[in-house]
């Protein structure tokens, strides 16, 4: 199949987690993504490839069936040749504040 009939899937989503129940509601939406074919791009944000516009339209299904009851999850559909054009854009790496930083120079008492 030509790679431009494949499209990806992107959902995004802002689950609330303050109660032991929220908590698991986010947890078992997570799972239900990860078990259906999505994977992690960053935190609260998965993909999946899927075969065309009809294979993206079941996974939406699937996905409007596990919605939680509380919080917020949108949807972006994608053509391969867009998700390929993306740019990651990262800033320069902040050092940890709770880790001794080395010293450059020897002190001699």
């Amino acid at each position: 199949m030509p790679m431009s009939k494949y499209m990806r899937l992107i959902v995004m989503f802002d689950l609330p987690t303050g109660t032991a129940g929220e908590r698991r509601a986010a947890n078992q939406f997570r799972h239900f993504l990860l078990h259906d074919g999505y994977y992690m791009m960053q935190f609260s944000i998965y993909v999946r490839l899927c075969n065309g516009q009809e294979a993206a339209t079941k996974h939406r299904g699937r996905l409007l069936r596990e919605l939680p009851e509380e919080g917020s999850v949108r949807t972006l559909l994608v053509t391969e040749r867009q998700f390929e054009a993306m740019e990651i854009l990262c800033g320069e790496k902040i050092p940890d504040l709770d880790e001794p930083q080395k010293e450059s120079k020897l002190l001699v008492f």
